[in-house]
């Protein structure tokens, strides 16, 4: 029997590495593909699309922020032998106005392999590995979404979703939301963070303090509207999806800021 070869792709950033460890542990065949990885893989550099590809039969479909999901690496993947796609996409991108990555989901539900979409809710380790990380050093969190709460969900419980869509049955045509246990407001996370690391930070939620810091042009006027059009939905609900398709509860925000700040992130 041929050996079956998943490739992930970003597989040195926040869920990539995650699903690759997940996979691997559980003895699965990783091609793990990134700029800078095992193996080399480039949105912008079409000629290290085949390598990549060449043999694989499931695909964790990635790209980073601001870099579209090209559709004829997609095609180039399933032509070469992909059955199998899995997108991580994000949780109210049609609030947020994101085509990107609503022509991503485009793009792999008619891509002609079984498809997995997974929207996540804001990641917990933006905190520690993403944007907010500098914020969090600085002292100051700038975020008009008021006291809205948000689902942080934690990378490790994402990867665990794409592990099982990846290799699993039943997920073929599911659009997953992926949320921690329980909503909290970013200034809730921020006094988490703050009491965990012993830094004094700080939460500005309001448009004034958004638009005055980015500067009263119109890219933040229309950025702060789009906040504001997510801020208006509401707290946002908390789902099952790490409970049942990973088969284990998700991580409370608590014990990741907890982790992370035994680890030094905030040092």
């Amino acid at each position: 029997m041929t050996e079956q070869v998943i490739l992930v792709l970003g597989a040195t950033g926040s869920t990539g590495r995650r699903v690759t460890e997940s996979l691997r542990a559980s003895g699965h065949t990783v091609r793990a593909a990134s700029r800078s990885g095992e193996t080399r893989f480039d949105w912008s550099a079409p000629d290290t699309w085949e390598a990549a590809v060449s043999g694989a039969s499931a695909l964790y479909l990635m790209a980073p922020d601001g870099t579209p999901v090209d559709p004829a690496f997609v095609s180039l993947a399933v032509e070469r032998g992909v059955e199998r796609v899995v997108l991580l996409s994000s949780g109210g991108i049609e609030t947020m106005g994101d085509e990107r990555l609503l022509a991503a989901e485009r793009t792999v539900r008619g891509c002609g392999a079984e498809w997995t979409i997974l929207r996540p809710s804001w990641f917990d380790q933006n905190f520690d590995e993403g944007f907010l990380h500098p914020a969090i050093m600085s002292g100051e969190v700038l975020l008009p979404l008021g006291d809205v709460g948000q689902a942080f969900v934690d990378a490790g419980d994402i990867a665990a979703v794409a592990a099982e869509a990846l290799t699993g049955d039943g997920h073929a045509g599911r659009t997953y939301e992926i949320t921690g246990p329980r909503s909290l407001s970013f200034e809730e996370a921020v006094r988490i963070i703050s009491q965990a690391s012993g830094r004094e930070v700080r939460y500005l939620g309001g448009d004034e303090d958004y638009i005055a810091a980015n500067g009263f042009s119109g890219d933040s006027i229309h950025a702060a509207k789009t906040f504001a059009d997510l801020r208006a939905l509401g707290d946002q609900p908390v789902g099952e999806t790490v409970s049942q398709v990973a088969g284990r509860p998700p991580k409370p925000f608590e014990t990741y800021v907890a982790e992370a700040a035994a680890g030094g992130a905030w040092r």
